[in-house]
């Protein structure tokens, strides 16, 4: 997705979060200066796959024992679920708030590591990303993509995990441990959840395809 496309959604964002853009581009700056160009060639594994977009639900661990698809990527701490019973992550997406060790353990073996830059998160990426393993690091935006740090489009960990999934060619697209109807999530994260439906309908709209994860939400949920 080119970000001109994207820009008017990620406004609407702004504007229902009372975001300051301005706090997103200076994360993304510095995330680039704290990181080189990926080699983007390596995400072709993607191409062509069934691709499961691990989300941290309570469900996970449940869909994981009747998973089939043949690409995990795994969202913020789906990883460390996804380990703890013995799935392989092959590309893993955060924005570097939950456990600070495990983008480090994943990077380190050499698994891609999508990091993304926010206006929330400017000291986490200051402290954690000089300690990742560099070359393996993709570096993303919610604003305009500058330099080497790119926007493949999408809000949370999640979505954004499927819009990556999506412009690497994955043919199918699964969503183990999605909940959005979890009530232990908080108002904001519920609001963020509200997001990454609306984000997903408008990626299977761009698909022509219906994600079962969608299923019985489909007809409140309204074109970003």
């Amino acid at each position: 997705m080119e970000f001109s496309e994207f820009e008017p959604v990620y406004e609407r964002i702004c504007r229902d979060f009372g975001f300051d853009r301005a706090g997103d581009e200076a994360a993304r700056d510095v995330l680039a200066a704290l990181t080189t160009p990926f080699d983007e060639s390596r995400l072709s594994t993607l191409a062509g796959e069934c691709v499961a977009i691990c989300g941290a639900g309570p469900s996970l661990a449940d869909d994981l024992a009747s998973l089939d698809a043949d690409r995990i990527v795994a969202a913020s701490t789906a990883a460390a679920i996804c380990r703890d019973n013995g799935v392989s992550v092959d590309v893993y997406v955060t924005d570097l708030d939950g456990d600070p060790e495990l983008a480090g353990e994943l990077s380190a073996a050499e698994t891609p590591t999508v990091v993304h830059a926010h206006g929330d998160n400017l000291p986490e990426i200051r402290e954690q990303v000089p300690a990742l393993t560099r070359e393996h690091v993709l570096p993303t935006t919610q604003a305009a993509p500058v330099e080497h740090v790119r926007n493949f489009g999408g809000f949370t960990d999640g979505d954004r995990a499927a819009f990556l999934a999506d412009h690497f060619g994955a043919a199918e697209l699964v969503f183990p441990g999605w909940d959005f109807d979890d009530p232990a999530v908080d108002p904001m994260k519920r609001q963020k959840l509200g997001w990454a439906a609306r984000l997903l309908y408008w990626l299977e709209r761009r698909r022509d395809e219906e994600f079962a994860v969608l299923d019985g939400i489909r007809d409140g949920l309204e074109l970003p």
